[in-house]
């Protein structure tokens, strides 16, 4: 980006990860304008890799020059911005720790399990018991910190999400009513949509 300007920052994303859905809703409630390039992981842009030597998604290079790289922190940035739902104040960096360390660990070895020499039912069992947990919130309130939804339901719904969708038919026969009415309500609402809008692949210099 050197000798370049820009006028809005860059989110460079992968519609279907749920670390860049988690990213573009914060984004998108909070207001903040942004370009989104839709990338293909095994065809990275060089700009995407020269602002990011990572190479993974999302990446948000802001105007002034810094790049942002971990999710939880672009959507902590965006909603400092403006928060005009007020997720900040359901910010549970406990709970969502818990999604992005046990549950992921769970999810990748039950969703993939070609990839790994484990028992996928086992693992999946495991990613259950945090589920009830969740259940247990659920049961008391709309979202998981209170009545309205807030950082911590949009960090971690495309996670579930990704677990419900992996077999569908078993996860809606799991006695999670609760968070199962939750998922659906995050599903349906027009913010989801808007960040899952298709985008043509961007593809830079690469």
């Amino acid at each position: 980006m050197a000798g370049t300007t820009l006028t809005e920052p860059i989110l460079y994303s992968f519609r279907r990860c749920p670390y860049a859905m988690r990213a573009r809703m914060a984004l998108l409630v909070s207001d903040t304008a942004c370009e989104v390039r839709e990338v293909k992981l095994r065809e990275k842009p060089l700009e995407m890799v020269a602002a990011s030597p990572k190479g993974t998604v999302p990446v948000l290079v802001l105007c002034d020059g810094p790049v942002i790289e971990e999710s939880l922190d672009i959507m902590r940035w965006a909603l400092r911005r403006n928060d005009p739902e007020h997720w900040l104040d359901g910010d549970d960096a406990e709970l969502i720790g818990i999604n992005d360390s046990s549950f992921k660990f769970h999810l990748d070895r039950y969703k993939y399990a070609d990839r790994y020499p484990a028992d996928a039912v086992d693992h999946r069992a495991q990613a259950v018991q945090i589920l009830a947990g969740l259940e247990q919130r659920l049961a008391k309130r709309a979202f998981l910190c209170g009545d309205a939804r807030s950082l911590t339901d949009a960090a971690i719904m495309p996670f579930v999400r990704q677990f419900a969708a992996t077999d569908r038919g078993w996860f809606d026969a799991q006695p999670l009513p609760s968070v199962q009415r939750w998922l659906a309500t995050m599903l349906a609402s027009p913010l989801f949509a808007e960040a899952m809008a298709k985008r043509p692949q961007w593809r830079g210099s690469a």
